[in-house]
């Protein structure tokens, strides 16, 4: 039980908001270079990039933060999850633990197609953001073992598979906004949509554009509305035909600065994942947070339930309250209405939104 107790105290900070985020040691950034990446395709890349922010002392206890699709190191450092965990006397304080905030494959301001490769930038998949993540703990930062994994979405599914793969690396794991089951239904539906729309854009011209392809945004857009934001809170914020009609065009009007390769190969890095076929490898504990009307990972569906039977040391609270996928890592925006920083708000996809 004793390992627990961070995990736990985490999910009742991300449900229990303080009013006013504490502050915490600057953030630093830093490369590292991964030397001959091999990719689960054979392809190999003589250098990859990887970037990440830690915050605190390297002598405090480490723990790996994840991000989510689209997103990087600098989505997590919002008011609602790193001002609610990373203060003093929080549950992750920074002056006693090492965060890491690493910038997935892809992702940020580590290596990606928009870099020059293009569409010959090997096609990547979680496993191998996850193997990309061990190999800068281990051998970049020499770290043979961390206190916690958290992540959110994406970051999450990360977090069940790292569970799987270094089982005894870490003490416990947190995944949010995801399940450890395959990629399919609505959520993989939905995702392979997007990315046909993009695809099937003349301006994408085979991934040679000079100028981002329209349907970016649009698919963006439709994909965010579809997955993200929740039923019931849909009809508050958007109770009549005007209303929807100005957040949709809220959404259509805020910026976007995403590369059209970058975000393909983003999206389509979770195609393959699965991680119910390894459960019984997880040594951690276990804490798997979820919102009540989650539309990427609907609980009615019984998905996450069955597959929780089979982890060792697992815990979940209650289906928790926040409105719809991820929103416990960030309120909504005020020029889209998106959750923030979740890599659906257009604007603060780039740190460009105006605020919560």
């Amino acid at each position: 039980m004793r390992l627990l107790w961070i995990p736990l105290t985490i999910a009742l900070a991300l449900v229990s908001f303080s009013a006013v985020a504490a502050d915490y040691p600057a953030p630093k950034e830093a490369d590292w270079i991964a030397r001959d990446f091999k990719f689960h395709t054979g392809d190999v890349l003589p250098e990859l990039r990887l970037h990440y922010t830690t915050i605190g002392a390297p002598s405090g206890q480490p723990v790996l933060v994840l991000h989510g699709s689209g997103s990087s190191a600098a989505g997590m450092l919002t008011a609602d999850f790193a001002g609610q965990l990373f203060g003093p006397g929080q549950p992750l304080d920074a002056t006693k633990y090492y965060i890491i905030i690493h910038d997935s494959i892809g992702h940020g301001k580590s290596s990606k197609p928009s870099d020059g490769l293009k569409t010959k930038f090997p096609k990547y998949d979680y496993a191998d953001m996850v193997d990309a993540q061990y190999r800068l703990l281990s051998e970049g930062l020499g770290l043979r073992h961390v206190r916690l994994v958290i992540g959110n979405s994406m970051g999450g599914m990360h977090a069940w598979l790292w569970g799987e793969k270094y089982p005894g690396y870490m003490d416990a794991l947190v995944p949010m906004a995801s399940q450890p089951t395959a990629m399919a239904s609505r959520n993989w539906m939905l995702r392979r949509m997007m990315l046909e729309l993009i695809r099937n854009d003349p301006e994408y011209q085979d991934g040679n554009y000079t100028t981002q392809p329209r349907f970016l945004k649009l698919a963006s857009v439709f994909f965010g509305i579809a997955t993200a934001g929740g039923t019931l809170n849909y009809q508050k914020l958007a109770p009549t035909h005007d209303k929807a009609d100005q957040l949709v065009d809220a959404r259509l009007a805020a910026p976007m600065n995403a590369d059209a390769n970058d975000f393909i190969w983003a999206w389509n890095s979770s195609a393959d994942y699965d991680a119910a076929q390894g459960l019984e490898r997880i040594e951690a504990s276990v804490l798997a947070i979820n919102s009540a009307d989650d539309e990427r990972n609907p609980p009615e569906s019984g998905l996450e339930q069955a597959a929780l039977k089979r982890v060792k040391n697992v815990t979940r609270p209650a289906a928790i309250s926040p409105p719809g996928w991820g929103s416990f890592i960030c309120s909504s925006c005020r020029t889209c209405l998106a959750p923030r920083r979740s890599g659906q708000c257009n604007g603060c996809r780039t740190g460009e939104g105006t605020g919560r």
